[in-house]
């Protein structure tokens, strides 16, 4: 089941399922972004 916004005159539901499945998606997006592989020589705590 969804949830009903009202808005004036106008009535619309939510579908809670592809929210979830949406907000999913943007956490895995997001989760890639910050894994990089190592690569030594960009290393900038070298010295």
């Amino acid at each position: 089941m969804g949830r009903l916004v009202i808005d004036g005159n106008s009535v619309y539901e939510i579908d809670e399922e592809c929210v979830r499945r949406k907000e999913n998606q943007e956490k895995k997006r997001e989760s890639r972004r910050g894994k990089r592989p190592e690569v030594p020589w960009l290393r900038r705590d070298r010295k």
